[in-house]
């Protein structure tokens, strides 16, 4: 029986499921205050004798082992959870064996071992949304050196008709604060969701997302790419995104993955918005295996 946790910006996603990727049960709470939200992440647990736990959170966060705040919530724009000790009060709370990285590395691995890279060797997922955030699993391995990846601030090329400054508080034009749900918004004075009908609002959307992918690709060439988050449930998006991507790599790779089968090769997450819950159980099962 092992347990996940997916801390996300807006809502905390808590499960119970098994190694074989299976969720039986699943809850969804609004992430506020930790004293308000944590109680009811715990409550939920301590019904069930977990053997393990993963947590896939928000960042950025401390993954450095041997650092005093190993487990912590850094400097979140989340004000309230800005140098939260995460693993620590689970830990206290539910004593099992419990892995601890960022919600779009668990969401890489959950598409890696149960989704749309399975059998493979390497996978990107990105998630675009309220933030923008990726990970990677290289020959089975999550990408992570200093610090986990940061791969939503890379500095794109600014569309020559695009005159909106940006909004994130540290690079104000970068990837994330060009193209994330927040951008979006204050671009064009509504949400996403509001404007699936304005081809243009995709058209500007794809050709950053396009940048981001080439620079990875070009870095890291995975073997799949899979784009979740709230932009991508944007039906029109994903032609776009692998148009944009033939046009900038220019022939350049020869592989047919970036080239006649580019639909197969930048995809929407299998476990669509599981993803991060079931690597949740992954990292659950490798804890387990550590503390045999």
């Amino acid at each position: 029986m092992l347990g996940s946790i997916e801390a996300g910006g807006t809502k905390f996603v808590c499960g119970i499921g098994n190694e074989n990727g299976e969720v039986i049960e699943r809850i969804s709470l609004p992430t506020r205050t930790p004293n308000e939200t944590m109680p009811e992440v715990i409550a939920f647990f301590q019904k069930y004798m977990v053997d393990a736990i993963g947590i896939g959170t928000f960042g950025p966060i401390d993954i450095n082992k041997s650092s005093s705040t190993y487990g912590y919530i850094l400097n979140t724009p989340k004000l309230a959870w800005q140098h939260y000790p995460l693993l620590q009060v689970v830990k206290e709370a539910l004593p099992v064996p419990i892995r601890f990285t960022t919600d779009v590395n668990a969401a890489a691995l959950g598409e890696y071992q149960f989704g749309a890279a399975k059998d493979l060797k390497s996978c990107l997922y990105i998630t675009i949304g309220t933030g923008i955030g990726a990970g990677a699993v290289l020959n089975g391995a999550l990408l992570e050196g200093l610090s986990h990846p940061e791969m939503g601030h890379i500095l794109v090329r600014r569309h020559p008709e695009d005159s909106f400054e940006g909004c994130c508080p540290f690079h104000k034009d970068c990837f994330e604060g060009l193209a994330a749900g927040p951008a979006i918004e204050q671009r064009w004075g509504k949400k996403g969701v509001d404007l699936s009908d304005r081809k243009d609002v995709w058209e500007l959307e794809a050709f950053y997302i396009a940048q981001s992918l080439v620079q990875y690709i070009m870095i890291l060439v995975p073997e799949k790419i899979i784009i979740g988050g709230g932009v991508a449930h944007q039906a029109s998006i994903f032609p776009l995104v692998r148009d944009n991507v033939k046009t900038l790599v220019n022939g350049y790779f020869n592989q047919n993955e970036l080239n006649e089968h580019i639909d197969d090769y930048i995809v929407p997450p299998s476990l669509k918005d599981n993803a991060g819950l079931v690597g949740g159980f992954v990292l659950a099962k490798e804890a387990l295996d550590e503390a045999k």
